[in-house]
Parts: structure tokens; C-alpha cells; sequence
């Protein structure tokens, strides 16, 4: 029989996660956890599989509600390219935390074989430089360029990390999400994309960054620093604009702050605005608005398509899931949705992880190499690895 557990408490969820039969998310305001596959939403058939992604969802919640079946949720993530497959299912069990993860957890330290930094540091660099001089010939305005490290690592269990991640970054979207044939999507991102309760309506998009100091007054002295850069608040404004934007169709009230605001995480500080609203028409589902949203100028650049050319040119890796979104969805239309950044992808074999820093006219190669390295070491010290181990 499936049911729909009565609430329980985070630390229960992170215990019963299992990667390969399990997802979890655990978020701010409560965690999820996803048991079994009931029925998986179909692929698009489109070259834009977000056109018809929520009258697929709706059709496979319509068939869960046809035949009695208890839960009536959609889990899972979504890629960054829009030609990409999905992985979204309504799960046989769902179980809810009404609280999120609070009790620090050691992190695992693995047995690793071999780290390959892809592509190579100054191979990074220089796409960062290419991406400037395509940014000075007028091709876009911004362009997020990752890279990724392939951690070699047989037999690797990702279930540890996740609950050392959960454990480490308490205000971040963990998420752990079974992709099928052996391999794991799992992060902790901090940056909502969108969230629907009602017809409120939440976003928290998240751009400019700085690693933080070792010592407070360092980090107090590089938190004041981004606060006050110029290139860093410009990058800010074109993304909470895009997101407006796209969120204003929606919503016939829409709350934007004027400026942003500091958002802290163990390893970086990044600028942040709280955009709050009220959807027009409860019918809009937090996947609706997620697709609508996706994806943000802070993990793809601005305008788009451009954008997304340079990277299919720059990028020497397929992103598959990073930057894309990670989340769940009801029948109801509320939900909860993350980028997918500060993540990896897990196989038998190891895993790979990505980072990413956005490039504007004014960027510094090698700034953004030291962000990307920055902004590793959040997957990086769950897994007992150092930055000195892949700088």
C-alpha cells in the first residue's frame, strides 16, 4: 500500500535516504523524502522540453489521482539544456520533515583515485578570456562559464555526503536525486529559483560572490568588498531584473527590493534579493513558474541564446543537471524548486562536480578560476577533500 507518512523529523528523512531508491530534498522550511518510483513523467519529444512540462506533470498526477494512488507529488530535476531528458517521478512513499536539518554531521572522508580538473585550470582561463573578447566584439553582455572536476572514486556512496551537506549548510536546498541506472544527483544549493505556497509566490536569485575569510575580520573586510563592487551589483541587477520579468506575467503583485542583500554560506558570500508575489491565477504551479523562469541569466549569461552557444563552444563537458533545477511540485500546484549549483552527479565509477562564474565585461581570468575553486569546496570538504588537493 502507498501512503503519505505523517510528519516526522529531518534527521529520520536523512537516515532512511537511500541513493538509488530514494530522492531527498531538505529545504529551509521542511524536507522530503521521495521512496520508490510509482510512475515517471514521459520525455518531451520537443527540442524545448519545458514547452509542455507541466501538461505532462499534470497528466501523470491525473493518472495517479485515476487510480488511487496516495501521493500525489512530483520530485526530481530538470537539465539545463532544453533538449535534454528530465528526471521527474511520482514516488510510491512520500514522507515529510516538518523541520529542516539542524544537527551537524562529521563529513566522510573517501577513498579517492584520481581528480581530473575538466578542462584543465588554464584551459578554464583561457575560455574566460575568449568569453571577454566575444563579450567586447557585442556577441551578449554576460556569460556563465563552469568547469568541472571527474573524482575517480569506485564503489563511492554519495548517501554520507548528503547527510554531511544537509548537516553543514542548514539554510541550503540539499537534495539528493535518483537519475536511474546507478547514478545520483545530489548538491546543496543556496539559491532558490522559485517557490509557490498558495498564491504566494518566492524567488532568491543569487549572483556576485566572494570565498570567505579564514579569520572574522577577512570576512567581514570581503563581505563589505562585494558589497560595495560595482560589477558585482551590476551582475546582480540584470539577474533579479530577468527574474522580474519573467515573474511579473504571473503575478498581479510583485514585491522587488531596491538593493541586495548579503547571503552567507559555509564557504562563500553572495549577494541576494528576496523577490516575493502573489500568483494571478492559482492554476500557475510552482513548475510552471520555475519553467518560465528557467534558466536564470546567473547560471547562463544574458541575452540567452548567445549565451548558450558560448557555452556549447566553451565548456568542454555536457552540464546535464548542473544548473538546471532541482525540486517538487503537488497536485495543489505548490512546490519548491533550486538551481542546481553546488552539486555533482554520481556513478559507479565516481563522480563529477561542477562550479561555475559568471563573466562580464571587466572580468579577470583568473578571478573567476579562484571563484570557480571557491565555490568547489562546498562539495569539496563534504567528501573530505581539500582545495589544495585539485587547485
Amino acid at each position: 500500500m502507498t501512503t503519505v507518512s505523517a510528519a516526522t523529523t529531518a534527521a529520520e528523512l536523512l537516515a532512511g535516504y537511500r541513493p538509488g531508491s530514494s530522492s531527498l530534498f531538505a529545504s529551509p522550511s521542511g524536507t522530503l523524502l521521495a521512496e520508490g518510483t510509482y510512475f515517471a513523467v514521459p520525455p518531451s519529444g520537443r527540442r524545448d522540453g519545458l514547452a509542455d512540462l507541466s501538461r505532462r506533470v499534470d497528466a501523470v498526477l491525473g493518472v495517479a489521482e485515476a487510480a488511487g494512488h496516495e501521493v500525489r507529488t512530483v520530485v526530481g530535476a530538470i537539465p539545463f539544456a532544453p533538449d535534454a531528458p528530465d528526471r521527474l517521478v511520482v514516488p510510491m512513499r512520500l514522507r515529510r520533515g516538518s523541520s529542516p536539518v539542524t544537527t551537524a554531521v562529521e563529513r566522510t572522508a573517501i577513498r579517492v583515485d584520481k581528480v581530473r580538473p575538466v578542462p584543465e585550470p588554464e584551459l578554464y582561463a583561457g575560455a574566460v578570456a575568449e568569453a571577454l573578447r566575444q563579450i567586447d566584439a557585442g556577441h551578449f553582455t554576460k556569460v556563465v562559464l563552469a568547469r568541472s572536476l571527474r573524482v575517480d572514486a569506485p564503489g563511492f556512496d554519495p548517501a554520507p555526503v548528503v547527510r554531511a551537506l544537509a548537516g553543514r549548510e542548514p539554510g541550503a536546498y540539499t537534495f539528493g536525486v535518483d537519475l536511474g541506472g546507478g547514478r545520483t544527483l545530489f548538491g546543496a544549493s543556496p539559491e532558490l529559483l522559485v517557490a509557490r505556497r498558495g498564491r504566494r509566490v518566492t524567488a532568491h536569485p543569487l549572483a556576485g560572490s566572494a570565498a570567505r575569510g579564514a579569520d572574522p575580520a577577512e570576512d567581514a573586510r570581503r563581505a563589505a568588498t562585494l558589497m560595495r563592487s560595482a560589477k558585482d551589483r551590476h551582475e546582480h541587477a540584470v539577474v533579479v531584473e530577468a527574474v522580474a520579468s519573467a515573474l511579473r506575467p504571473y503575478c498581479d503583485e510583485l514585491v522587488v527590493p531596491a538593493t541586495p542583500s548579503l547571503v552567507a554560506t559555509a564557504g562563500m558570500w553572495h549577494l541576494g534579493t528576496m523577490v516575493t508575489g502573489t500568483v494571478a491565477d492559482p492554476a500557475v504551479s510552482s513548475l510552471t513558474l520555475a519553467a518560465a523562469l528557467h534558466p536564470t541569466p546567473a547560471v547562463c549569461g544574458t541575452p540567452t541564446v548567445p549565451a548558450r552557444r558560448a557555452i556549447a563552444e566553451l565548456e568542454p563537458f555536457d552540464r546535464g543537471f548542473y544548473t538546471g533545477a532541482v525540486g517538487w511540485v503537488d497536485a495543489s500546484g505548490d512546490g519548491e524548486w533550486a538551481v542546481t549549483i553546488r552539486c555533482a552527479t554520481s556513478d559507479e565509477d565516481g563522480l563529477d562536480l561542477f562550479a561555475g562564474a559568471g563573466v562580464v565585461a571587466g572580468s579577470d581570468p583568473r578571478a573567476e578560476l579562484a571563484e570557480t575553486t571557491a565555490k568547489l569546496g562546498t562539495m569539496l570538504s563534504a567528501l573530505g577533500l581539500e582545495l589544495d588537493d585539485v587547485a
